[in-house]
């Protein structure tokens, strides 16, 4: 097992154990977990599942639905800062300068 497969199951463990401890099914945390994505998401989730300890499921799936829209929020964001960069670098670098008299 590679490191990133340990920390994944470690992760993993700890959201199924705080949620089976909540009384609710380990195929729940397991799904929960699958779904979330990351190692931090599922942290995420684990620290709202110790300081909510939320009473139903709903709440469990709420909250995941909510961290994975954060998550996609965070990627798009990261694409778009990464689609400026190369666009500002295009016209910094790249493009002919336009008071260039091309006599």
């Amino acid at each position: 097992m590679t490191d990133n497969q340990r920390i994944w199951q470690e992760a993993r463990d700890r959201l199924v154990q705080s949620i089976r401890a909540l009384g609710f099914s380990e195929e729940l945390g397991s799904v929960i977990a699958q779904q979330l994505g990351s190692p931090r998401a599922i942290d995420r989730m684990n620290a709202y599942v110790r300081g909510v300890r939320p009473a139903s499921e709903e709440m469990l799936v709420d909250e995941m639905l909510a961290i994975c829209s954060d998550v996609e929020a965070w990627r798009e964001r990261k694409k778009s800062q990464e689609a400026q960069a190369r666009y500002n670098a295009w016209l910094m670098f790249d493009r002919p300068d336009e008071e260039e008299d091309p006599e």
